[in-house]
């Protein structure tokens, strides 16, 4: 099998999850675009079925496989939106979900996978270890593993999203999205890039977890050690292998946002564009508050919001501190 989507893919994950998803309006950020000095547009995946995009590249995987190689289940596991986007898709389509989710997994995570009717098994361990795990599970009980970001198939529904930038906003000049595992940027970097590739694609992650940036500076896939980050949906020690060439191939810049100014880009979707962002996705309006992003006048900019999915104590504590 191919380690990566092609536009095509794309095209045909877009066809195929028509009917089961939302496509996400570009929503004008006018009170924050003042102070961050460009035209900004925000993708709100907020608003997705399940709160996150996880759903988009989770029920296109699903809908690809044949019914005998679903029939016993299917298993993953994931930080919370993967898990929430599968639990979905085993609902729509009638079978098993076993969702293997880190012990640290906000608990609205938790509580929406299991309220989707998926079994979740509680882990104490990292992805790696993880995965370990799940593709044990998977050979003991023939259930279908499902990657959260290293199956092509689930980078091309990822990918659907640049296809609805591209869509709704033609001349988009910079296109600023999350990094954690790297489904999600190879998905709309080859989206846009195969399209239009004058367009600027920027990933942003987390500085505590800076495993995309250290690798494109050392210029292989580097492991570093796991520290944590406000942004939980982001927390990954090493590169993913599939994504990492995407991501070189067709990301412009990588660039590290301090936790702090994840929480200003949090506080000002809450108050400005009235949007509950969980950490991962506010990332990218944190990193045009921090002024990371060299932007040019009139520039317009698109900022994909990749999730809603935290905690209300942690939301409330986060926005009483502003």
């Amino acid at each position: 099998m191919k380690s990566f989507p092609t536009l095509q893919d794309i095209q045909d994950a877009r066809a195929r999850l028509k009917p089961h998803i939302r496509h996400t309006p570009l929503l004008r950020a006018d009170k924050i675009e003042k102070v961050v000095d460009c035209e900004l547009y925000l993708k709100p995946e907020t608003l997705q079925v399940t709160g996150a995009f996880k759903i988009r590249g989770a029920l296109n995987k699903a809908l690809s496989l044949s019914r005998d190689e679903i029939a016993n289940g299917i298993i993953a596991t994931s930080s919370g939106n993967h898990a929430q986007g599968l639990a979905y898709a085993a609902r729509m389509l009638g079978v098993k979900a076993i969702l293997v989710l880190p012990v640290t997994s906000p608990k609205i995570k938790i509580e929406n996978t299991k309220a989707l009717g998926a079994e979740v098994v509680l882990f104490d361990g990292d992805n790696a270890a993880r995965w370990k795990h799940v593709y044990a599970m998977a050979a003991e009980n023939g259930y279908a593993p499902i990657h959260a970001f290293e199956d092509p198939i689930v980078m091309a529904g990822q990918g659907t999203i640049g296809c609805e930038i591209l869509d709704d906003l033609s001349d988009v000049d910079t296109v600023i999205v999350p990094v954690g595992g790297g489904g999600l940027i190879s998905g709309i970097a080859t989206a846009i890039k195969e399209t239009n590739p004058s367009v600027r694609v920027i990933g942003v992650e987390p500085s505590l977890t800076p495993k995309y940036y250290q690798s494109r500076i050392n210029k292989e896939r580097t492991s570093l050690p796991l520290l944590n980050t406000i942004a939980d949906g982001l927390r990954l020690s090493v590169p993913a292998q599939n994504p990492f060439p995407i991501i070189e191939k067709y990301v412009d810049e990588i660039i590290l946002v301090e936790d702090r100014h994840i929480v200003d880009g949090m506080r000002a979707l809450a108050k400005d564009a009235k949007l509950i962002a969980e950490p991962a996705a506010a990332i990218t309006v944190g990193a045009l508050l921090a002024g990371s992003i060299n932007l040019k006048p009139n520039e317009k900019v698109c900022a994909v919001l990749s999730g809603g999915n935290w905690d209300l104590s942690d939301l409330a504590e986060v926005y009483a501190e502003g």
